[in-house]
């Protein structure tokens, strides 16, 4: 019962809170305009692919919530906004489920109300390879996220303190399910050592998760009425500089997911000419759901992928492999921080189309 209050303080809190107060990082990543785009608008192609998964649209609804009856009913209209909108959905970790089978519907609800949709399942790093493979087959997931959260933990009162091994879980996990492992920060991103740790024992996709988007550190200092220093708020690396680290280390081998404040069009399309295969956003879907509904929802969305594909055709890109090798121009905080890191952003201000 403590698990399943909790998802609901998230569910109120996620709706409740802004973002940041960290940036993502986007404004410092400037794409180049082609004023001969050589293209036709009826050829642009938004459609993408994770883990040798294909998507129809380069967004997935990342992990929200679930483990609670009074959170299915916002399941189900996150789901079938996926089945309107050909958008990927993850549910929130399915723990609840592992340790109360009763929690387990508002789960399966995802797969009941889109049963042809790409649904990723979910879990954290401390768990039982076979919790891995019951959380797979009760929503009849395509691959499955292991979220990695100890920023989020350790502002919690019931928390965990304890983060040893779970390279090694993750490993276990990856050996034992039978669907790709997708890795995901939850806000605080993910560096190129972790990364290039994480594609060495066999992981298809990782999701830098970075700052700049839902802030679950502030969610738990709301929940636990605790007064956090600014500093501890802001904790993390930006979103795209978490991207850069991680495409530079494990590009090909290592598929991308850009999430932690991407809110925009053009925030999507940088993502994916940063080297991203997709992106990852859940505060605005929900929130939207909220403010206007459903079918207001799908024509938010509707309007947002057009945008998607306006600026697609103005960098000359007809399909998601076009836009990494777009040239985009890094500059501020961004560049600074990439170069103390060894990596050559003048590299993405050169590039040439392929084609």
């Amino acid at each position: 019962m403590i698990r399943q209050s909790r998802k609901l303080e998230h569910l109120k809190y996620s709706i409740l809170l802004g973002d940041g107060p960290a940036a993502a990082g986007f404004t410092d990543f400037h794409l180049v305009h082609n004023c001969l785009p050589d293209l036709a608008w009826r050829d642009i192609d938004i459609s993408t692919s994770v883990a040798g998964i294909t998507l129809p649209q380069p967004v997935i609804i990342n992990a929200i919530t679930g483990g609670a009856a009074d959170v299915t009913q916002v399941n189900r209209e996150l789901a079938e906004f996926a089945r309107l909108t050909g958008v990927s959905m993850a549910v929130g970790s399915q723990y609840s489920a592992i340790e109360n089978p009763a929690a387990a519907e508002s789960y399966k609800v995802v797969r009941k109300t889109n049963p042809n949709g790409v649904v990723f399942a979910n879990l954290g790093a401390y768990a039982a390879p076979d919790a891995a493979c019951y959380a797979v087959e009760m929503i009849g997931a395509q691959a499955i996220q292991i979220h990695l959260n100890a920023g989020q933990e350790i502002i919690m009162s019931e928390g965990d303190r304890d983060f040893s091994g779970y390279l090694s879980k993750i490993e276990a996990i990856v050996k034992k399910v039978n669907v790709p492992v997708i890795v995901k920060e939850v806000g605080c991103g993910i560096a190129r050592e972790q990364a290039e740790a994480l594609a060495g024992i066999g992981v298809k996709a990782i999701d830098v998760g970075g700052t700049g988007g839902t802030n679950f550190l502030a969610i738990e200092a709301a929940r636990g009425r605790i007064n956090l220093d600014e500093e501890m708020i802001a904790w993390g690396i930006p979103t795209a500089i978490a991207a850069v680290e991680v495409v530079a280390a494990t590009a090909p081998a290592v598929d991308v997911v850009l999430s932690g404040g991407v809110r925009t069009p053009l925030d999507v399309v940088k993502a994916l000419s940063i080297g991203g295969a997709a992106t990852g956003i859940a505060g605005p879907v929900l929130k939207t759901l909220r403010r206007k509904g459903l079918d207001g929802t799908v024509r938010w969305y509707e309007n947002f992928a057009t945008d998607i594909r306006r600026f697609m055709l103005l960098v000359g890109a007809q399909n998601i492999n076009d836009l990494r090798s777009t040239p985009i121009v890094v500059t501020g905080f961004s560049r600074e921080w990439l170069s103390a890191r060894g990596i050559d952003t003048e590299q993405f201000a050169k590039r040439k189309k392929t084609r």
